[in-house]
């Protein structure tokens, strides 16, 4: 009799085990793996967000400025590097060729 009342409590041991492991399984947890939150209990009924792919250059308009103001140094006649370091107000440019 001992054993038979041993092997029932095993076998609803098992079963509730089972039970148990069936419905964290299916109840669905909510983990942050590498940025992404998955899985949610919820991923059937989220909305899908979707981002439209950019330019793949990501900074076109600065390119375009800095050839529009080459075109126009250009069309004026002005250098387009500047002859030299810019000189602070109150002090004369140092002579060309004369070294420290």
């Amino acid at each position: 009799m001992w054993l038979s009342a041993s092997r029932s409590w095993a076998g609803r041991r098992l079963l509730s085990g089972l039970g148990l492991a069936t419905a964290l399984g299916l109840s669905g947890c909510q983990m942050d793996i590498g940025g992404q939150t998955l899985p949610s209990p919820y991923w059937q009924s989220d909305d899908v967000q979707y981002f439209p792919p950019g330019p793949e250059f990501k900074l076109s308009r600065e390119a375009a400025a800095q050839k529009a103001f080459k075109q126009d140094r250009l069309r004026a006649g002005q250098p387009l590097q500047p002859a030299g370091p810019p000189v602070p107000a109150g002090e004369a440019p140092a002579p060309a060729g004369a070294g420290p």
